[in-house]
C-alpha cells in the first residue's frame, strides 16, 4: 500500500468518523465538570465544544462526571497551533489514589514547523513505563481529528480517526498487570511542561505567545458507568448482545493499518529502548505488536 494512498484513505476515514460522532456525540454541559483553571476552560457551541487555555499563571482542565470500568471513549481535538513548545494537551483515563490505573493520550507541543508528538502510556497499579510515541501523518492543529481509547478486559486500543496506532493486550497470563479492576474517569487538560515536553526540555514555552488554546469537540462515551460500586453493564466479554467495543479486536485491515502507522510514524517504543532497560524488556515485548 503506497504512502499517498494510505494517507488518502485515512483522510476519508476521518471525515466519516466526524459525521458519525456528530450524530452520536454527548454534551459537555451534561457529561463533564471543568475542575481547574479559574475560567480558562469554556464550554462552547451549546455544549458541543470546549476550549482550554493556558497562560503563564495557569492551565486548565476538565473531567467526566461519571467513572467507567471499560468502554469506548471518543474525543475530537484541535491542538494548539504555531509555536506550541512546552505545552501538553491531554485526553486520558485515570482512577484515583495510590496504585492507580491510567490510559494516556498526551500531545507534546513543538516549535513552529516541527511535528507534535503523540505520547501514549498505560499504568497498572501505579506502574507505567509502557510508552510509545508517534508523529502524525497530518497537521493536528488545522482541523479537528478524532482520538479514541477502546478499553475492554482483553485489550486497550488507541485509535486516531478510527485507525489503530497501538494495541496493549492483556498479558496477565505472562505476569503482566492489566487495568481491569479500577473504574476510571475521563480527564483532559492543557498545561505547561516545558521542563521535559519539547525536545527533552531544551525548548521552553514562549509566554509572549500566550494564551495558548486547545479545542475539544463531540465527546462520546459508550461505557460501563460505575456508581456505588455497581456497573451499568451486566456482563463484559460475552458475545450475547455485546457492543462492538466489548469484544473489539483488529481484523486483517486493522492490523495492516497498525503496521503502517507503527512502521512509518512511531518515534519511540519502550520495547526497543535497551539503554533505558538494560536488564531486558518487559515480557509482553516478545509478543507481536500486530
Amino acid at each position: 500500500m503506497s504512502s499517498k494512498f494510505s494517507s488518502t484513505l485515512l483522510l476519508l476515514i476521518s471525515i466519516l468518523m466526524s459525521i458519525q460522532l456528530l450524530a452520536s456525540a454527548g454534551n459537555f454541559y451534561r457529561d463533564v465538570d471543568i475542575t481547574w483553571g479559574e475560567g480558562r476552560g469554556k464550554i462552547q457551541e451549546g455544549g458541543r465544544g470546549l476550549a482550554l487555555s493556558l497562560d503563564k499563571l495557569s492551565g486548565s482542565g476538565f473531567q467526566s462526571k461519571n467513572e467507567y470500568l471499560f468502554g469506548r471513549f471518543d474525543m475530537q481535538l484541535k491542538l494548539v497551533p504555531g509555536n506550541s513548545a512546552g505545552t501538553v494537551t491531554t485526553f486520558f483515563l485515570s482512577s484515583q489514589g495510590e496504585g492507580h490505573d491510567e490510559i494516556d493520550f498526551e500531545f507534546l507541543g513543538n516549535v513552529s514547523g516541527q511535528p507534535y508528538t503523540i505520547h501514549t502510556n498505560v499504568y497498572t497499579q501505579g506502574k507505567g513505563n509502557k510508552e510509545q510515541q508517534f508523529h502524525l501523518w497530518f497537521d493536528p492543529t488545522a482541523a479537528f481529528h478524532t482520538y479514541t481509547i477502546v478499553w475492554n478486559p482483553h485489550r486497550i486500543v488507541f485509535l486516531v480517526d478510527n485507525s489503530p496506532i497501538r494495541v496493549f493486550n492483556n498479558h496477565e497470563s505472562m505476569g503482566i498487570p492489566f487495568p481491569k479492576s479500577q473504574a476510571m474517569k475521563v480527564y483532559c487538560s492543557l498545561w505547561n511542561a516545558d521542563e521535559w515536553a519539547t525536545q527533552g526540555g531544551r525548548v521552553k514555552t514562549d509566554w509572549a505567545l500566550a494564551p495558548f488554546t486547545a479545542y475539544y469537540r463531540n465527546i462520546n462515551i459508550d461505557g460501563c458507568a460505575v456508581s456505588s460500586g455497581a456497573s451499568s453493564c451486566k456482563s463484559i466479554g460475552s458475545t450475547n448482545n455485546a457492543k462492538p467495543w466489548q469484544t473489539h479486536e483488529l481484523d486483517g485491515k486493522g492490523r495492516n493499518r497498525l503496521r503502517w502507522v507503527q512502521t512509518k510514524h512511531m518515534v519511540y517504543n519502550y520495547c526497543a529502548d535497551s539503554k533505558r532497560f538494560p536488564q531486558g524488556f518487559s515480557a509482553e515485548c516478545k509478543s507481536s505488536r500486530f
